[in-house]
């Protein structure tokens, strides 16, 4: 099996899970090949963030969704596509642990 993050970034945000305040998301697309099958997932990881050197990301509030599954191998215009609607699908997740993304704050640039 071979796991690639396509995408990723580090953005400020809002967060209480398992009792801990959050207050950054690591978001990222994430292509899985195995087998002759690729597999696309958006997730998005809340963490703590309490310094601005701070990126040690928690697992326990990790939240995921697979955008994508089917016979074939990873595609840019694909790939493309599912960047199109990432922070839809990321928001969607956020909303699920009553969190909140700041888009509009990215605290690294995009991997």
């Amino acid at each position: 099996m071979a796991t690639v993050n396509v995408y990723q970034q580090y953005f400020a945000a809002e967060c209480t899970f398992n009792g801990v305040e959050r207050h950054a998301a690591s978001v990222m697309l994430i292509a899985t090949s195995e087998e002759g099958r690729i597999k696309y997932d958006v997730a998005v990881s809340f963490f703590p963030h309490v310094s601005e050197d701070d990126f040690a990301v928690s697992y326990d509030a990790y939240f995921s969704k697979v955008v994508f599954e089917a016979p074939g191998r990873r595609s840019k215009k694909r790939e493309q596509q599912f960047m199109e609607i990432i922070q839809e699908e990321a928001d969607s997740l956020a909303d699920e642990a009553n969190g909140k993304i700041f888009w509009d704050k990215p605290l690294i640039e995009a991997r």
